[in-house]
């Protein structure tokens, strides 16, 4: 069993004298304490140094990145061809799985194999006897320099700092172009208060100054390539009834030296910008698309870096600057911040104030997504973050119309209402149906005869234009049900003239009340039998005389008759 042994100076091979030694692993320190126990565990097979720096380089770089380089190989073929049953022990997993790919040779690696690099490690000056301390030291220190300024020549984490950089800068000279317009318009307004108020572009302000001097100028300069028609009037004609204090030539050649600081400091500005949007489109195109370059790179700034910035979920990156206030709220429990740094993005700005949390939410939320597609995605282009604004600005717009409620697949036509119409039907419970005994045709046509008489006719919905026989079907029932309320009437109205028999005593010479009776027998049946006569008749096309009328009739017959009884 060997063991693979790394070292800035080459590879050193070690053969591994007891296998018993590396189960024991708690006490495989004991073993190495002198370099005489060293020497009994492990014994030095082959050397393989490193010709130059360079070497040394590409050997390390290899062994961190996992794979096998052409000195390890060359050294690694003459093991195989000697001892071809034999294991490797290999400090990295990912070397090991890479010499097992290209030399088919078996590799092991655990924390037994951890443990025992380390005794070697400590014994490393006694176990490789060819080379001194100083030649190792050096050899070290070499390596060390060359590897650190490899990883930051090349590492990808680090060219963020540029655009972190620049924004920083970016900042500084707004700040100071603002101080410095300030101050250039308090000093030359006490000469000419009127042109601050005229001209409002600060830029354009400089300009004038620094081309026309003291007010007195004002009438003979020509400022049609700095100023339009209409404001050029109004500044000549303000300068001739200016309220202003006179100044002298002194005064105005330090106004101006300060105006041309202002447009030097607002052209390297103009520069650091291009600049700015050039790294960024380079190194994240699809934050850039959706919240603009100064936004997009104040959040890498304040992250520290692109990579820093993708770790973040879309919560921190919604408040990423707002930090303040987000501690100052959770101390006082009110609510929190909606929006930091993202609040300025072009999609936030042009939404109503009742949208704007809900826009700042979406907006982190694809910032976020495509961050970690521009951080760790092989082929970085700006599909992802096109797709996305397209998308939030779709939702920006629903937003501001106010169709987030409407249905789905209705579109803009809204959904009909019909109305609901009840059907009156009832219902009989056969009971032939219910029995389980064996029933002949003929009973069963029976009691089928018999259901269908019980069953109550069910009322049809009125149609709108109904058939003739339909008519006097109703035209008969009406007349029906006049016949019925007339007779309950007649009822009542003979209950109550027999109360009053009962009451007044009988005169002398009339009939006795049992004739009284038979003749009111009589007359009921005779009216009972007259519906049934006009039920037979066929349809009158007379109109029905109205229940009011027919009752008073009555009323009239039946005084006529108890008169003449």
């Amino acid at each position: 069993m060997f063991v693979l042994y790394e070292t800035p100076a080459g590879y050193a091979i070690f053969k591994l004298l007891d296998e018993k030694k590396l189960q024991q692993i708690d006490n495989l320190y004991l073993e190495f304490e002198t370099p005489e126990l060293a020497n009994k565990v492990v014994k030095l097979k082959h050397f393989e140094k490193f010709a130059d720096t360079t070497e040394a380089l590409s050997a390390a770089t290899a062994a961190v990145e996992g794979k096998v380089s052409k000195s390890l190989k060359k050294t690694l073929k003459k093991l195989v061809s000697d001892d071809v049953q034999n294991q490797l022990l290999v400090a990295d997993a990912k070397l090991g799985s890479a010499i097992k790919d290209k030399l088919s040779l078996q590799c092991v690696s655990n924390t037994g194999v951890q443990e025992l690099m380390r005794c070697i490690r400590s014994q490393s000056e006694s176990l490789l006897s060819g080379l001194p301390k100083k030649e190792m030291t050096a050899m070290a220190l070499g390596l060390a320099h060359s590897l650190s300024r490899y990883k930051l020549k090349f590492s990808p984490d680090k060219i963020d700092t540029m655009i972190v950089q620049a924004q920083c800068l970016l900042d500084d000279l707004d700040k100071e172009l603002n101080n410095y317009m300030m101050r250039a318009r308090e000093w030359y307004g006490w000469h000419f208060p009127e042109l601050g108020k005229i001209l409002t572009e600060n830029i354009a302000f400089i300009k004038t100054i620094k081309l026309v001097g003291t007010r007195d100028n004002m009438a003979t300069t020509d400022l049609s390539d700095i100023l339009p028609e209409e404001l050029e009037e109004k500044i000549k004609e303000a300068a001739e009834i200016s309220m202003g204090t006179e100044i002298s030539e002194e005064d105005i050649t330090n106004i101006q030296n300060l105006c041309d600081e202002i447009l030097s400091i607002n052209e390297y500005r103009t520069h650091l910008y291009d600049y700015l949007k050039t790294r960024m489109m380079a190194m994240a195109p699809n934050l850039t698309v959706l919240v603009g370059e100064t936004i997009g790179a104040r959040l890498i700034a304040h992250a520290g870096s692109l990579v820093n910035l993708a770790k973040h979920p879309a919560s921190t990156v919604q408040i990423l600057g707002a930090e303040k206030a987000l501690f100052r709220a959770l101390k006082t429990k009110k609510d929190t911040p909606k929006y930091g740094l993202i609040f300025h993005a072009s999609l936030i700005g042009s939404a109503s104030a009742k949208n704007k949390g809900k826009i700042s939410r979406s907006l982190a939320a694809k910032a976020s997504l495509a961050t970690r597609v521009d951080a760790f995605g092989e082929d970085v282009s700006m599909e992802l973050g096109t797709e996305h604004r397209a998308k939030l600005e779709m939702r920006l717009r629903l937003l501001e119309e106010g169709n987030m409620s409407r249905l789905s697949g209705t579109g803009k036509a809204k959904a009909k209402l019909e109305k609901y119409h009840a059907k009156s039907e009832v219902k009989v419970f056969k009971s032939g149906e219910d029995s389980t005994l064996p029933i002949g045709k003929k009973r069963k046509l029976s009691e089928g005869a018999k259901i269908e008489e019980i069953e109550p006719e069910v009322k049809e919905e009125p149609s709108d234009e109904p058939s003739a026989g339909e008519s006097s079907k109703k035209k008969k029932k009406n007349k029906q049900k006049d016949l019925d309320a007339s007779t309950d009437e007649v009822a009542h109205a003979s209950k109550k003239i027999k109360t009053e028999d009962e009451e007044t005593p009988p005169e002398e010479g009339a009939e006795p009340q049992s004739e009284k009776k038979k003749k009111k027998k009589k007359k009921r049946e005779s009216q009972a039998a007259q519906p049934e006569e006009d039920e037979e008749e066929p349809a009158v096309t007379e109109v029905p005389e109205t229940p009011t009328s027919q009752k008073k009739k009555k009323k009239k017959k039946v005084k006529e008759e108890s008169d003449d009884s």
